[in-house]
């Protein structure tokens, strides 16, 4: 198989400034040529206009009604509500493992780094939330370094960690003062997932980055064999021509897409073994001109 990811690596065999660097590229690549505003955005919207009052910056003057009225009026603008962006990454154990280069739990880093830095750069405060057993901050910020402190602790995959996906979404949505963004990055072998992604979608902004391994989608070419589940323990029974992460999850990955559209959520699969900006721009893209995935 070609390397379809000839810059990037595991993001834990980098240092501080090449890590940094490569977020930057990322987040450059993403952004550029799309209008992420709709998707992250924040600034000053155009509310009235009005006479001119001593003290008024000339910044402010409405030049065309200025013009045609032939009396001085300056612009009022309103501030957008800043919205929050939690990025919620899966690290369990099921994440870690990979039949590729880039492993499901790499990948997830890759993007909630790059997302984190444009939602920054578009004055959205962001926060990272863990989704296995390492904690991170709850608390948006908009500090970068905050940002890098808290990928920093989860840059590096684990064998042996459990997930609680379905946990920290049910905390966050509790504990999220205003209607928020939510990226969630995970496999979804969290059975608990599916019903809090949909409790959360009621009153957030959810979007879902299925994350998939080549090795899970196709036929293990064996005969029955006894299977446990990485993170959660579950033993199950299989065999080689069952696709054994369809029965892990508890459902098929053509009808994800269709459940959490369904409760409001928007979805997108990446695959560890193709390149992923192209399809999460173009998804970025077509968010922001639908105003977002609550459609």
């Amino acid at each position: 198989m070609h390397d379809t990811h000839p810059v990037l690596g595991p993001p834990d065999e980098l240092s501080h400034g090449d890590f940094d660097m490569v977020v930057r590229r990322l987040a450059d690549d993403l952004a550029f040529g799309t209008d992420a505003s709709r998707f992250t955005g924040s600034g000053l919207e155009y509310a009235q206009s009005r006479r001119y009052e001593p003290g008024d910056s000339i910044r402010q003057i409405d030049w065309r009604l200025t013009a045609r009225t032939q009396d001085t009026y300056v612009k009022e603008y309103e501030a957008l509500k800043r919205t929050d962006v939690h990025l919620v990454i899966d690290t369990s154990a099921s994440m870690a493992v990979s039949s590729t280069t880039l492993s499901k739990h790499d990948l997830a880093i890759w993007v909630a780094a790059a997302i984190g830095l444009i939602a920054q750069r578009r004055l959205s405060p962001c926060a990272v939330v863990g989704a296995g057993e390492r904690t991170t901050r709850f608390e948006p910020s908009l500090l970068r370094s905050d940002l890098r402190q808290s990928l920093e602790p989860l840059r590096l995959g684990k064998y042996a960690e459990t997930t609680n996906l379905g946990e920290r979404l049910e905390e966050l949505a509790a504990r999220a003062k205003r209607s928020s963004m939510i990226v969630i990055l995970s496999d979804l072998h969290d059975l608990t997932a599916m019903p809090a992604i949909q409790h959360a979608a009621q009153r957030h902004d959810v979007i879902v980055f299925e994350l998939h391994d080549p090795a899970e989608q196709g036929q293990l070419g064996a005969g029955f064999f006894r299977g446990r589940e990485a993170e959660t323990g579950r033993h199950f029974i299989g065999h080689g021509r069952l696709r054994w992460h369809s029965k892990n999850v508890g459902h098929e990955d053509d009808d994800t897409g269709q459940v959490l559209a369904r409760s409001g959520a928007s979805w997108l699969r990446l695959d560890t073994d193709k390149a992923f900006l192209p399809p999460l721009k173009h998804f970025l893209a077509n968010r922001a001109m639908a105003g977002g995935g609550r459609a």
